[in-house]
């Protein structure tokens, strides 16, 4: 029981730390990055919207997925968990294929919906870059929830009372 509580709160840990930095720093960087707020693109110009959502896209879900699977197989390692890992998780051949999974299925996801979007609006129309900031934060606190939850059940087995 004592491990049960000692991985709930190693999940709790390991999504404060992913989500608050994540979400401050995918919403800061952008707005003082635009140049001019009142026009910013998906795809056109120096500084456009695909060039902050995109490498967030991939790189988001691969680090949060690798991260939280390395410490939880060094948390099985020690003995500190009440449930075995499921076998051949501690790989690194299954940790990279998984984050690597994980990354170019929200990179498509990403990319195709913004190519949607640009393909929606008229020829030269510009978004308001606040609002650009504030949607790239949402992702990144969407995303980090997503893939943190994931992870997690990647690990937990089905019938233990930590899985949801």
């Amino acid at each position: 029981m004592t491990g049960d509580m000692e991985f709930r709160k190693f999940a709790q840990r390991r999504l404060l730390c992913y989500f608050i930095p994540n979400v401050f720093f995918n919403t800061c960087v952008p707005y003082f990055t635009f140049k001019n707020m009142n026009a910013v693109y998906l795809f056109q110009g120096e500084l456009c919207f695909a060039r902050l959502l995109l490498p967030m896209a991939f790189f988001l879900p691969f680090i949060i997925t690798l991260d939280l699977l390395k410490k939880t197989v060094a948390l099985s390692e020690k003995g500190r968990l009440s449930f075995e890992l499921p076998e051949g998780l501690g790989t690194n051949k299954f940790l990279f294929r998984k984050a690597g999974v994980n990354g170019v299925v929200t990179l498509t996801i990403a990319g195709l919906t913004t190519l949607f979007v640009q393909v929606c609006v008229p020829n030269g129309y510009s978004f308001d870059g606040t609002v650009l900031s504030v949607a790239l934060g949402l992702i990144a606190a969407v995303i980090t929830l997503i893939f943190t939850f994931l992870a997690l059940q990647l690990v937990i087995p089905k019938d233990s009372p930590l899985a949801v």
